[in-house]
């Protein structure tokens, strides 16, 4: 009896669980027949819960793969040994992470850029400090808001009749 074989059932255990959870998983539909009618919020929440899906499904794709990867290092006898650096992982990283392959040192532990969305990198900046790489396209450099403004807003006698 291997000194695993607890870590190995609560492994087998998860899969099972995630393939009969991918299994049952039913595709996105959108509760109207048309969009058409549609108030944008409803949309909106639509599209929100699309994504969740989306982002669950792939979550889910990863931690299987993760284990299968585990399952299998165990069947070749290296489970348990880091796959960076060849030291013994902890028990307790174990029994907390029982689809790990690395230590603590060499678990990803970074942002991964690849992921994030591409509106963060124009969203970041004002229009009165702008990032100095964006492209010249993306914004006027000034603040349009206030010259609207002078002509009139909701705010303004000009619109209240």
């Amino acid at each position: 009896m291997s000194k695993y074989d607890k870590l190995k059932h609560t492994l087998l255990n998860r899969l099972e669980e995630l393939e009969q959870s991918k299994e049952n998983d039913e595709e996105f539909e959108t509760t109207e027949l048309s969009n058409y009618d549609n108030h944008p919020a409803d949309n909106a929440t639509d599209l929100t819960d699309q994504h969740t899906r989306l982002a669950l499904r792939k979550h889910s794709e990863e931690e299987i793969a993760d284990i299968k990867e585990a399952l299998t290092a165990i069947e070749e006898g290296i489970y348990g040994v880091c796959t960076e650096c060849g030291k013994e992982i902890p028990m307790e990283r174990l029994e907390a992470v029982p689809s790990t392959t690395t230590c603590v040192d060499h678990a990803q532990q970074g942002v991964n850029e690849e992921i994030r969305s591409l509106e963060e990198s124009v969203l970041n900046s004002t229009t009165d400090q702008p990032v100095e790489d964006e492209d010249p396209r993306l914004r006027d450099y000034s603040n349009s808001f206030e010259t609207l403004e002078e002509v009139g807003s909701s705010d303004t006698p000009s619109d209240k009749q």
